[in-house]
């Protein structure tokens, strides 16, 4: 498991192009054969892939998780963004299609993953440290919460499925989904917001060939880095996220933190923007 630590204000606005995305970009994600997790200091988040061939591959614990597994005290969870496949909890197998979700809860001791005979399944994670556990769910992709967003006119038309939410999952602290950007879209969460109260990590896929420039960082001096199909930008609590592409795009996003209300957001204005 890799580290990664953040910055505040100040520091994101001495770093070059470079040590943005040395900081905030994780870009080895979704190597085949292997389980990837990069473990972000803040809200102590860890970032991870999982991409079986012919062998599943075992969600590992770290010594510096200082568990016995690694959901002894943490949540997961996981979008299959490729082929089907199949997460096994404790023995009990779920088949995963694209686009699916799976809940993990605390307390879980092992976890497997699998893939299926008609294509190579792909899975993303993010956990967080649980305080309680809650039972394990499977949500399918039309189970999960759809909201119509955005406008054509703005070219910011997209949909936006809650998958890991209240009202679908008792979770601790993690929320999850991903938005699809409609054909002829480009733009994500713009006018952007903060949410001082949760960090929030993206991870862009269905992108390439085209890039995503992520705008990050606080409103009077905004940053941006380019993001490439299959890689994953965490947000501090104290910055905004938002991003524009060559071409339309989906991603994943995860929070945790204080709470779990999607309304809890400080709105900024494109006119706050510096």
């Amino acid at each position: 498991m890799k580290m990664r630590a953040s910055t505040d204000p100040e520091g994101l606005r001495r770093m070059t192009a470079g040590d943005i995305r040395d900081t905030f970009v994780i870009g080895d994600l979704f190597r085949p054969g292997e389980v990837s997790m990069t473990y972000v200091e803040v809200d102590r988040a860890v970032i991870g892939s999982a991409v079986p061939l012919d062998v599943p591959l075992c969600l590992p614990t770290d010594r510096r998780l200082a568990a016995r597994h690694f959901c002894e005290r943490r949540e997961v969870g996981v979008i299959n963004i490729g082929g089907p496949g199949w997460i096994s909890l404790d023995g009990v197998r779920h088949e995963l299609a694209r686009l699916d979700s799976l809940y993990i809860g605390r307390g879980v001791e092992a976890v497997e993953f699998g893939g299926g005979s008609e294509g190579r399944a792909k899975f993303y994670f993010v956990s967080y440290p649980a305080h309680a556990a809650h039972p394990s769910r499977l949500v399918l992709k039309d189970q999960a919460r759809i909201i119509q967003a955005g406008d054509r006119k703005t070219a910011n038309r997209r949909v936006i499925r809650q998958s890991i939410r209240p009202g679908i999952v008792e979770t601790c602290q993690l929320v999850m989904g991903f938005t699809e950007l409609e054909f002829g879209n480009v733009w994500n969460t713009m006018p952007p917001h903060t949410h001082g109260r949760r960090s929030e990590i993206y991870m862009y896929f269905d992108a390439a060939p085209a890039r995503v420039m992520h705008i990050m960082g606080v409103p009077s001096e905004p940053r941006t880095v380019f993001v490439d199909d299959g890689e994953a930008v965490f947000s501090p609590s104290w910055s905004m996220h938002s991003g524009v592409g060559t071409a339309d795009y989906r991603f994943v996003w995860s929070m945790g933190g204080e709470n779990l209300e999607f309304d809890d957001m400080d709105v900024l204005t494109v006119a706050d923007l510096a």
